[in-house]
This record gives C-alpha cells, structure tokens and sequence, in this order.
C-alpha cells in the first residue's frame, strides 16, 4: 500500500503526452494550446472610430455648447468596412460609424448624442468632448508579432474568438485524449431500465463520463457488464484498443467476483500499484502497458469511484495535454470533524469566500456510498491522517470541482 503523494508520482512519471494535430477553431473548443500564436498584424489595424458619431477636428468643437454649438459642414458618411474618400478639412465632418476607419485630418469623434443628428448636409455640436476622445488607434492593442496565447492554454471561447480576430482558422492542438469507461457489476442496470431484486442504478458511467469531458477527454466507449470474467476480458479488450486511458469502475477489491487487477495482468498491464492509503478510494489500482496506455482501476462504491477520478484522474487528463491541473486552493474549515487517524481522507463540502477569505466545510453526507453527498457540494476537501481531529480554523486543501464555482 502506497501514500497519496507517492501515488501521484508514480502517475506522473507514467503520462506521455498526446500528438499535436491542426484543428479547425470551429472543433478545438476546450483542447489545448501545442504552440504559441502570436500576432500577424498590429490591432487595431487602423485608427477608427469608438463610437458612432462625427469625425472632427478638435479645434473646431472645443468651445461648442448649448447655447453656441459648434456648426460644422457633413461632407461624407463613412460606415464600418467603408474607406474614408475625403479628408476632414477645418469647418467640416464626416459622419462615422462605430469601427469605421478615421479620415484624414480628423483627431476627435462626437459621439451621435451631442449633436443635432444624423441626415442633414451640416451638424449642430452642442458638447465638446476631450482632444482625441472616442477613437482607437491603431496598434494600441496588440503590435505584431506580440504573444497573443501560450502553449498549454484550454481553448475556451475567449481564446477561440482571439484566433477568429486575427484570422486563424486552424490551430495546433494536442489530441484530446480517448477515454474508456468500464463499469462492473451483476447489479448494474442503466436509466430508464426496470429494478428488480437487489438491482441498482449505474451512476458511475454518468458521473466518470461527465468528469472526462468537463477535462477535455473524447470518451472512445462506455461497457457495462457482469461479473463474468469472459464478458470483462472482452470489454477490456475492445477499451484498450480504442482508448488512450482506461478507467474502470467495480471489480478491483479481494471479493469473490473481482476480477478486474487479474484480468488487467493477463493483458499485459504492469501495476504500478495497487491500493492507496486513503479513504475513501483505498481498492485503487493503477498500472499502464508497454505502449503507454495507463489503466485506473476505481472502486465501485459512486463516491469513493468520483473521488479516485477527481484526484487521478483529472490532473492525468490535463498532463496528457500539457496543460497544468489548477484545482487547488487552501480554505479555512468553519466546522471540527474527525480525521482518519491512519488513512488520507478526501470530503465533498461547500467552499466560499467572504471578505477577502476563502473558508469551506463537509457535507453532511461523508460515507462512500451515500452519492447524495455530492449535491451541491463545489470541492473535494483533503485532511492528512492524525490522530486528532481536524478543527475549526484549519487550513485545509480544497479541490474546487470542475463543473462548480466559488461560493460569495
């Protein structure tokens, strides 16, 4: 039996990272950055317009009021995407739209609502604003060749519409990692499926399946099957194939029907251990075979499975894609409650910050089996084996979940 820490490192010493492939933007939403983009060309590319309004010189305008506006001569009307066909000459405008390059001989835009309106061959400035207001000049974004996004940044919308801004269509990206799913058990029926007997619900395939995703993974293929060592093996076979990581769920502990660590050995998988001083999750094995593909096999209890998952798995996803996992953060506990004094103990609970300050406590619900725990739980608390409880005040680690927030 090995401690959480060193679990860690024997997972990481394990990752290999996925091939680089060009994505089109429309399909790279949540993969990862292989390579730095920087800027073609300087942005703004030309001075512009920053809102709609008329294009001045300031001299003009700067005593303009309500009572003695400025009285100026309209001489074009320049729209976004159009080219300005004259310069602005003193005495005159041009009326502009927001994101219309600035005419020659213009400093300052008016914005529409200081002025007499659109549609007339002249204008009425009734307020002056100041020297150079409501232009955007070029460059005084981004100049070329500056780093627009670096090498290992997740792909959300934001990133996605700065390539689309400098005419990216494609993009370098590490592959998402393939995942199979495997869960195991004579009990297991799916939703939607009638209950017979001693029967229950697979939560896991729907909980581990949404936890790949949310870290960018592309699920390669879902088994569930019996305890039956012929229909495992088969499913085991088809998931290696298909899969860069496969997880499996149930069948790995020392019970009568657990065949998983003895099926996974016959595949050629090495272990690279097998049961971790923890709580819940402590059946937890891990082994990868020669051509790199790493196996996690999870306990089957929803809570202690998810809890496995979150911990390994996750930052394993994100290592694949050379993409650091940023999850943790340190809170401080409002309510007591008992460490394990031998084992490393993972909660579901709430954090939330208040003032500058970040504090968390356990959900009600602690015990492996009650998946009810989850429900709005936002993290994954972690307290060190001691003899002592942990007590209100503590600093403790929280692993904020992939799908919540923090709390205000």
């Amino acid at each position: 039996m090995i401690t959480v820490k060193e679990a860690h490192e024997r997972i990481a010493v394990s990752v290999k990272k996925l091939p680089v492939e060009e994505k089109p933007l429309n399909s790279a939403q949540g993969q990862v950055l292989a390579e730095d983009i920087c800027a073609g060309f300087q942005l703004p590319r030309f001075d512009n317009a920053a809102m709609d309004g008329f294009a001045v010189q300031w001299e003009d305008i700067r005593d303009a009021s309500q009572e003695h506006p400025a009285v100026l001569k309209v001489t074009e009307e320049i729209a976004a995407g159009a080219q300005p066909g004259l310069p602005v000459a003193a005495g005159s405008c041009a009326q502009i739209m927001t994101g219309a390059p600035m005419p020659k001989g213009a400093d300052t835009v008016v914005i529409f609502e200081h002025t007499s309106g659109f549609g007339g061959s002249e204008v009425k400035v009734f307020k002056a604003p100041e020297f150079c207001a409501n232009v955007r000049y070029a460059g005084e974004e981004v100049r070329p060749g500056e780093v627009l996004l670096k090498r290992g940044e997740r792909l959300t919308p934001a990133e996605l519409g700065v390539l689309a801004a400098f005419g990216r269509s494609v993009v370098p990206v590490y592959r998402r990692p393939r995942i199979g799913i495997i869960t195991v058990g004579d009990e297991l029926r799916s939703p939607g499926e009638r209950l017979e007997g001693a029967a229950i619900y697979n939560s896991n395939g729907y909980s581990l399946g949404s936890c790949a995703i949310a870290a960018g993974a592309q699920i390669s293929g879902q088994w569930q099957v019996p305890d039956d060592v012929a229909v495992i093996r088969e499913a085991l076979v088809e998931a290696l194939s298909a899969s860069d990581l496969l997880v499996t769920a149930g069948g790995i502990s020392t019970g009568e029907y657990d065949y998983m660590q003895e099926l996974l050995t016959g595949l050629g998988i090495e272990q690279e251990f097998w049961k971790v001083v923890q709580k819940p999750g402590k059946p937890f094995f891990f082994g990868k075979g020669d051509d790199g593909k790493m196996v996690f096999g999870l306990p089957g209890n929803p809570v202690s499975a998810l809890v496995c998952f979150l911990e390994y798995c996750m930052p394993t996803l994100s290592a694949m894609q050379n993409s650091g996992y940023h999850g943790k953060i340190e809170a401080e506990l409002v309510e007591p409650f008992p460490a394990d004094k031998k084992r490393y103990r993972f909660l579901f609970g709430r954090i939330w910050q208040k003032k500058g300050r970040l504090f968390c406590k356990v959900s009600p619900k602690i015990e492996s089996h009650m998946i009810t725990s989850l429900v709005g739980a936002n993290c994954l608390i972690e307290a060190p084996a001691s003899l002592q409880p942990l007590s209100a005040g503590n600093a403790v680690t929280c692993n904020v979940l992939p799908w919540s927030s923090l709390d205000e």
